[in-house]
């Protein structure tokens, strides 16, 4: 099986990542961003589509047929933010793009991005674990093939992408040490693109993957 993915947050690190690993993957057919504003990429097998509002697609329901893998890799900081505007930032935009694809690609498998420390039981006091447990489980939840959340920690960039955050550029010299103290906390990013790639190729046993799994799927 061959993939043909969709991606979202391709001009934030995770998903610029993301990107690049598809393109670069063999079992990989086509890829299709969807963006507010351009990701600057340009490759065969690379089809983007700018659209402002990502709260309704239905404008572009056509354009979303006939794909058998969704990589959600949008999000912002909750830091500052109230949690009805952060809910509407991660659940609401998340899962108005989620529920049509399911819709249109039954055979679909979706994997989105948290974080380490998300709450499954969407009931702990930390606001964001909350909203972001929600989403992970009503992702998983769909009617298709397959859906996973991904809870990645500290991510050692990837050489020569442009949306690599400044901290991790700050930190890169110290990433090795935090790794081999920590490995529990930290992948790489090419892992973590990889890893959405093979379980979307061959599946994994569980349903939300924390850094170790996202580290054991991103092999080879």
């Amino acid at each position: 099986m061959k993939i043909k993915a969709i991606i979202t947050g391709s001009t934030g690190m995770v998903g610029e990542g993301v990107l690049h690993e598809c393109l670069n993957h063999p079992e990989v057919e086509s890829v299709l961003v969807i963006n507010r504003r351009s990701c600057g990429v340009q490759h065969s097998k690379l089809k983007e589509i700018i659209h402002k509002d990502f709260s309704d697609f239905s404008s572009i329901e056509k354009e979303l047929e006939g794909y058998n893998a969704a990589f959600l890799c949008m999000g912002v900081s909750s830091v500052g933010m109230k949690e009805e505007k952060f809910k509407f930032l991660t659940y609401d935009l998340t899962m108005a793009l989620a529920k049509p694809l399911a819709e249109l690609n039954p055979d679909i498998t979706i994997t989105y991005v948290s974080g380490v420390g998300t709450d499954s039981s969407e009931k702990g006091k930390i606001m964001w674990a909350r909203v972001k447990g929600k989403t992970e489980n009503d992702i998983i939840n769909l009617p298709i093939k397959a859906g996973y959340a991904f809870r990645p920690g500290v991510i050692t960039p990837t050489k020569g992408l442009k949306n690599t955050y400044t901290a991790y550029k700050v930190m890169k010299p110290l990433l090795p040490v935090f790794r081999f103290l920590f490995p529990n906390y930290v992948s790489s990013l090419r892992e973590l693109g990889l890893a959405m790639i093979n379980v979307a190729l061959k599946e994994y046993d569980k349903k939300v993957l924390e850094v170790k799994d996202i580290v054991n799927m991103g092999k080879g």
